[in-house]
């Protein structure tokens, strides 16, 4: 119904409440197309919805085979764990046990008595029922544990007794099976991507020769050439993530073969013939062995998943067939010449784009970006100007030199196409979505989830971003970060305990009544530790010179008599002669 009413072919606006005659010409317009078996376009839709309902990436698929694996055990397992049995009804809990072990492992059929006692047997020489008394006074959790290394381990013995021919009869070869299953599922999306490419081409070819001649658009206006050439563009992609899929899983098996054949063989050196052997040699080994049967089990699981989703994909693709048939499509392409895109990616490995013509854009090179080939191309790598001018998808060269525009890389299938586009990128970007809102298919085939956000499936959208990586140019920078930006906030006297403030008024309360006393003898004044503080000396200095001088008198004193005298009695008389200092 979106598409329906973004088409504005249509004349529907989407800015008004459409009224009761206009619900009437969406309701028929919708049937009409839901109808028309014979366009491309439906069943491009039907085989993207498909799609995004049923696959799912070797994680998630995993994780809910995990999931499923373990909701049939629930029962069994709660079984075990929660009981509480007597001594008459350990035997019982010891079945349970066998039971579980068989069933995680997924070797053989419950019903099949064989089976059930070579797992008995297995179990036995690890785990006696004479322990069963131990392992019941475990906790559920020690419980559940146990359980699960008790499977790994008999599992694994089971393993190394089918190589040695002791046993292991309902186990399936599931190294052989995978070496010759994934080859031949890899072929066959192979075969259908080839096929998938040629009618791309053929009808890339004829899509351009209607452009070039008026005559030719004259004789094949008729057919549905575009909706075609999307239809398979859309079943190519979804090709290339499946076998992408495929050949990730032949490199796992590939890497499993090794590991396994490798730990059989040092489990083989270890055992030769022994009657007692050290169980933490060999119980490792035998949960490895466990472990990598579980993962051939994982990769049978994806095999069959891939392989169902590539039959179930056909059926989206066979209206090809019926809207141009070999005979019909050989004589279109009387006089074409059909190139493909390895052949356009070559003619233009020579050019490149000239950065020093253009002043704001930026343009992207493999010698200056790393990350490169790991960058998210919009459009889902096509060129972003032949889709906006000719409606068509042709492959864009990188190597031509990649356009950043507002956080968005663009690639093109020529040199000129990119000038063109770096003029007025806005533009074209525009163009694109006028495009989409015509063709309702182009939305998920050219990954246009930022534009059309309330139409894109919900795995898509989800993902879109997920595997995004940024250009990043080459550049030397340098950068420090303060260790502590802000000083401490934290209060370390803070209390919010009313009793500790309490305790601690009472210890302050009680210290202000106490008195201590101290007291040292001559010889023990040595010993104890003292510790003294003093300011230190600090730089001072003063100045009190001052010039002065001050005058005293000269004495001068006369003594009379000291000659002698004409009498004999006379004195000797001491006159002082001494003048004031002013006078002098």
């Amino acid at each position: 119904v979106k598409a329906v009413v973004l088409d504005p072919r249509n004349d529907f606006n989407v800015d008004q409440t459409l009224t009761k005659k206009d619900v009437q010409n969406l309701i028929q317009l919708c049937v009409t197309r839901l109808l028309d078996t014979t366009n491309p376009s439906l069943s491009t839709i039907k085989m993207q919805v498909y799609f995004d309902m049923n696959y799912a990436n070797r994680a998630e698929l995993l994780s809910e085979q995990h999931r499923v694996l373990e909701g049939r055990l629930a029962p069994v397992v709660r079984d075990i764990t929660d009981s509480h049995p007597h001594v008459q009804e350990i035997e019982s809990v010891y079945q349970k046990i066998v039971s579980y072990v068989l069933l995680s492992s997924g070797l053989g059929s419950p019903t099949d008595i064989e089976v059930v006692r070579e797992v008995t047997a297995g179990l036995q020489s690890v785990f006696p029922q004479r322990e069963m008394i131990t392992f019941i006074s475990l906790s559920k959790k020690n419980k559940e544990q146990q359980l699960k290394s008790l499977a790994k381990l008999v599992t694994g013995i089971r393993l190394y007794n089918k190589e040695c021919g002791k046993g292991g009869s309902s186990i399936d070869d599931l190294p052989a099976i995978l070496n010759e299953s994934i080859p031949s599922a890899t072929q066959t999306v192979d075969e259908r991507l080839n096929t998938c490419h040629r009618l791309a081409h053929q009808y890339t070819a004829l899509l351009e020769s209607m452009q070039e001649d008026q005559h030719r658009y004259t004789q094949l206006s008729s057919f549905k050439l575009k909706e075609a050439l999307f239809n398979v563009r859309q079943y190519e992609a979804f090709l290339c993530i499946l076998l992408s899929d495929a050949i990730t899983s032949a490199q796992e098996v590939e890497k499993m073969n090794v590991q396994f054949a490798a730990t059989m063989e040092q489990l083989k050196n270890i055992v030769q013939n022994k009657v007692s052997i050290d169980t933490k040699e060999v119980f490792p080994l035998f949960v490895a062995l466990s472990n990598l049967w579980s993962g051939f089990q994982n990769e049978i699981l994806l095999l069959s998943f891939l392989t169902n989703m590539t039959n179930s994909l056909q059926q989206f693709s066979e209206i090809q067939s019926q809207l141009f048939p070999e005979e019909v499509l050989t004589s279109l392409l009387e006089g074409v010449t059909v190139k493909s895109d390895e052949e356009r990616i070559r003619e233009t490995m020579g050019t490149r784009v000239n950065v020093s013509d253009f002043k704001n854009q930026e343009w992207l090179f493999p010698e200056t970006t790393d990350n490169f080939d790991q960058l998210l191309i919009q459009y889902h790598g096509f060129c972003a100007h032949a889709i906006a001018v000719k409606g068509l998808t042709l492959p864009g060269n990188p190597a031509i030199g990649i356009l950043k525009h507002k956080e968005r890389c663009y690639v093109f299938s020529s040199k000129e196409a990119a000038y063109i586009f770096a003029q007025d990128p806005d533009k074209f970007i525009q163009l694109n979505v006028e495009k989409a809102k015509e063709h309702a298919e182009l939305i998920l085939l050219l990954e246009l989830y930022h534009q059309f956000e309330y139409l894109a499936l919900y795995k898509q959208a989800r993902n879109a971003g997920k595997y995004l990586m940024k250009p990043t140019t080459k550049c030397d920078s340098s950068t420090q970060t303060d260790t502590h930006i802000l000083p401490p906030t934290i209060v370390t006297s803070y209390e919010w305990n009313e009793w500790e403030l309490r305790r601690k008024a009472i210890k302050l309360a009680n210290l202000c009544r106490k008195l201590t006393h101290a007291m040292q003898t001559d010889l023990s004044h040595m010993r104890r530790e003292n510790a003294t503080q003093v300011y230190l000396p600090k730089d001072a200095s003063t100045q009190t010179k001052r010039d002065n001088s001050s005058n005293v008198p000269r004495p001068q004193i006369f003594l009379e008599g000291l000659r002698g005298g004409s009498s004999p009695t006379t004195h000797m008389v001491k006159v002082d002669l001494t003048r004031p200092v002013d006078e002098n």
